[in-house]
């Protein structure tokens, strides 16, 4: 017998993660020059960092050779300032995915399901099936979430049930007085983790005080991310909150310095500045109302996004993308999430923004 027969069956099960074509990738497949590429495929902020993120991290450089700080201590604080919970109640991460992989190899076992819906993030399943659970991918209403019939898939072996909010890819979003009472019906032992990678971008109408719920429902864990509208998606720094209990036992799973000294620093300053992150939630609107009507007047079909990302039908995702990726051009072919004619687009600055769209012209 082969030493890979020996692992574990349902960890060769597991299909990798296909993450957004890098430029450099791109550049070496078709010869040219990575400045004349646009990667608007994995959902960043086209600004990047703000100054204070990033004069914060330079001032961390003198310190490399220590170790990090393990427990996140000034980060904790100061998170905890921002949310008004207990330092008790946060635990970091090397990005959000990290924690929905803690939680999993808490609660989950084989034996154990997770309960997510279809078309929802593709880190969900891989977590489960990492740590052996069973998949419960309950069909989607309108591409996003079904919260009843996610509510009635829940079964007496089920310990975790994900919940995109925004949802990835499709951007859509859940009311909040329809997300409060679902999670009323969930089982008190059952976790809800409820993915709020996406909660900078929500209009301020539609943004849920989920924090403030975390009193009333023990089994509620929120994730939270910098990657996103914070632009410091290479430097892997994510948070958690939840009950102490269960921030305790993700503490317990976690390796010792999982969020590098840089990220913390930077982390710290981009809490700071304000502005940055409501220019960029600026721009993003603005540069949503651009591709939206862009792909009115090519007559595509979308469907409508609460993120920073548009998702949209062309028939042929696999021939659009690569006449896309010809002409320098990288957005995200989703087929891997049961949607083969949608390709998804991250809004990008003007100039991108307007390049994708010639470029989708042509490619049609």
């Amino acid at each position: 017998m082969a030493l890979v027969d020996q692992s574990l069956p349902y960890v060769r099960a597991i299909s990798p993660y296909q993450p957004g074509k890098p430029i450099a990738e791109l550049a070496r497949e078709q010869g040219v020059d990575e400045r004349h590429i646009i990667k608007l495929a994995s959902n960043e902020n086209p600004r990047g960092m703000s100054h204070r993120a990033r004069a914060a991290m330079e001032r961390a450089l003198g310190d490399l050779e220590r170790y990090p700080d393990g427990n996140g201590f000034a980060l904790k604080a100061a998170l905890a300032e921002r949310h008004g919970v207990g330092v008790d109640q946060i635990a970091l991460g090397n990005g959000s995915n990290d924690l929905l992989e803690l939680v999993a190899r808490v609660f989950l076992a084989p034996g154990r399901s997770a309960v997510f819906s279809r078309h929802a993030f593709a880190v969900y399943p891989l977590a489960t099936l990492a740590a052996g659970g069973e998949c419960i991918e309950v069909p989607a209403r309108d591409y996003g979430h079904d919260l009843d019939a996610m509510a009635a898939a829940i079964g007496a072996d089920t310990r975790i049930v994900f919940v995109a909010n925004p949802n990835n890819p499709t951007g859509t979003h859940i009311p909040p007085e329809a997300l409060h009472a679902f999670l009323a019906r969930v089982p008190a032992d059952v976790l809800v983790v409820l993915d709020e990678a996406y909660h900078e971008y929500l209009p301020p109408e539609l943004r849920s005080e989920t924090v403030g719920w975390l009193r009333q429902f023990p089994n509620l864990l929120i994730s939270r991310t910098f990657s996103k509208i914070y632009g410091m998606a290479g430097l892997r720094i994510g948070y958690a909150l939840a009950a102490a209990e269960v921030v305790d036992l993700i503490n317990r799973v976690r390796q010792p310095f999982n969020v590098n000294s840089l990220a913390q620093a930077a982390a710290l300053g981009a809490l700071e500045d304000h502005g940055f992150v409501a220019e960029s939630y600026a721009m993003n609107r603005a540069g949503m109302e651009l591709l939206v009507a862009g792909l009115k007047r090519l007559g595509l079909g979308h469907l409508p996004s609460q993120a920073n990302f548009v998702t949209f039908k062309v028939g042929n995702g696999v021939a659009v993308n690569a006449r896309l990726l010809a002409q320098g051009v990288i957005v995200r072919p989703i087929a891997s999430y049961g949607m083969p004619e949608w390709l998804r687009v991250t809004v990008g600055t003007e100039p991108e923004n307007a390049r994708f769209l010639a470029a989708l012209e042509k490619a049609l």
